[in-house]
């Protein structure tokens, strides 16, 4: 996992309209949610409605939340652009959705699965890196969003942050061959 601290890594990658999004774009906001996620993995799936809920509901707050796909397209078409735009407009993202083609910055930001939060503060140091909650397709726990919640709350009210971090679980990014980040040891 990420260390609690880290700065959060520049990026530039297209919007689904082709628009470039930067880091700096959101400057201005309290806090940043940097989200990777794909269109076909089943834990993305199993809280994509609630996730989008949430997400709403914390940018009227103030928040700025960006999702990003790293998936390999070449492998899994599902997480192109095509179906990422028709995901945006079934869910109702409120957030840009970008493609990360390179895979360069889900190295950058040491993103291991789908989905996995990254929450940063204001000076955009990394604040929480986890779980959306503790359910699971399967496993009968009730999708609330609670973890990530907590820490979305406490980070708009000022208040400390729990360190004690669940790891988020999914389906791990699915990089290109020869891609593999030499982080996962």
């Amino acid at each position: 996992m990420a260390a609690l601290g880290m700065a959060a890594p520049d990026f530039a990658l297209p919007d689904l309209s082709g628009q470039t999004v930067v880091l700096d774009d959101f400057a201005d906001a309290p806090g940043l949610l940097v989200v990777f996620t794909c269109n076909h993995c089943p834990f993305v799936r199993h809280i994509r409605e609630e996730l989008a809920r949430s997400l709403k509901r914390y940018q009227g707050q103030g928040l700025a939340v960006v999702a990003i796909s790293s998936n390999d397209i070449g492998a899994f078409p599902q997480d192109g652009p095509e179906v990422m735009a028709r995901e945006v407009e079934e869910f109702g993202y409120s957030f840009p959705y970008l493609f990360d083609e390179t895979q360069s910055v889900a190295k950058a930001y040491k993103a291991a699965c789908t989905p996995d939060f990254f929450l940063f503060d204001g000076g955009r140091r990394l604040v929480y890196r986890g779980q959306f909650d503790g359910s699971r397709p399967g496993n009968d726990v009730s999708v609330t969003g609670a973890d990530l919640g907590a820490a979305v709350e406490a980070l708009l009210g000022g208040d400390p942050i729990s360190s004690d971090q669940h790891p988020s679980i999914g389906c791990n990014i699915k990089w290109r061959a020869g891609n593999e980040p030499d982080y996962f040891g």
